[in-house]
């Protein structure tokens, strides 16, 4: 047993990538030298006679995989591992850390806009994230960082095999610590309107021809709004009229009640005085005494 068919047999049983030091261990005949010129030597062969797999580079090692170009054969079957897909959260968390780690739960959410405390947790669970450590500010706060698994499941061999920072959007490529923005720095100030410069050099014409255009539309919405407070108080007027006429109708009906009960108290009074007044009649004759 030559040392190429160990080299081939530890890769072929391993569902993990492994540095040559790591397969070195499969023998004493082995060192790290001698395992990456099998390895090479490997690639090459299997390149040669066309096989359907490959030693392919991955995550800081080396691991036997098949070719791409059959991947639509091998998912007819369900007992092929697939990796498992991302959701755009996930992929969004997953690509601020790579860039910025190791990072805090708190400076992904400044990023992002959102809490982000379940989207870190599921990506640990699929083990492509970890904690690498502890910030220095106030409560010491957990840092992550990617792991081996996150170059497996996207092919990388390291992390230098990312897009390169200038080919991403600023809040990827620039790093502002949370906290240290000046006020002043941090207002935004609106941009001049660059008005088109014409073929004969007319820019202040158009300039002037805008300024006319907003001094006309800024007229038009103070007439309309001057006819709708004329309006306006017009009916608030008429309104207030008729309020006035009922409070002062009322008021009226009002004073007559009141005129009609103290008329109707005096001639009460009067009855009941003229009733006291009148002495008792007397009879004409007296009562017989009763036969003793």
């Amino acid at each position: 047993m030559n040392a190429a068919q160990i080299v081939e047999a530890v890769l072929f049983a391993s569902d993990a990538p492994l540095t040559p030091d790591e397969i070195a261990r499969a023998d004493e005949v082995l060192d790290e030298d001698l395992v990456e010129q099998i390895l090479r030597q490997l690639q090459a062969e299997y390149d040669d006679a066309q096989r359907a797999f490959q030693v392919v580079e991955v995550a800081e090692g080396y691991q036997i995989l098949t070719r791409p170009e059959f991947a639509p054969y091998l998912e007819r079957f369900d007992n092929v591992p697939r990796p498992s897909r991302l959701s755009g959260p996930a992929l969004e968390t997953l690509a601020i850390m790579a860039y910025r780690q190791p990072i805090g739960r708190a400076e992904v959410e400044y990023i992002r806009g959102v809490g982000s405390s379940g989207v870190i947790r599921s990506l640990q669970d699929r083990q492509l994230v970890d904690v690498v450590g502890r910030a220095e500010g106030l409560g010491r706060p957990l840092l992550y960082g990617t792991t081996q698994k996150f170059l497996e499941h996207f092919g990388f061999r390291s992390l230098e095999d990312l897009p390169r920072p200038e080919e991403l959007p600023v809040v990827l490529r620039e790093r502002i610590p949370l906290g240290t923005e000046d006020e002043e720095e941090a207002e935004v100030e609106s941009p001049a309107l660059e008005l088109p410069l014409h073929e004969n050099g007319e820019a202040e014409a158009v300039d002037a021809e805008v300024r006319e255009e907003t001094e006309t539309v800024a007229a038009e919405v103070e007439v309309e709004v001057a006819d709708a407070a004329v309006e306006f108080a017009d009916e608030d007027g008429d309104g207030g009229g008729e309020v006035e006429a009922d409070v002062a109708v009322e008021d009226e009906f009002a004073d007559a009640d009141a005129d009609a009960d103290v008329d109707a108290e005096v001639e009460a009074d009067v009855d009941v005085k003229a009733a006291g007044a009148a002495p008792p009649e007397e009879p004409d004759d007296p009562a017989p005494a009763p036969a003793s």
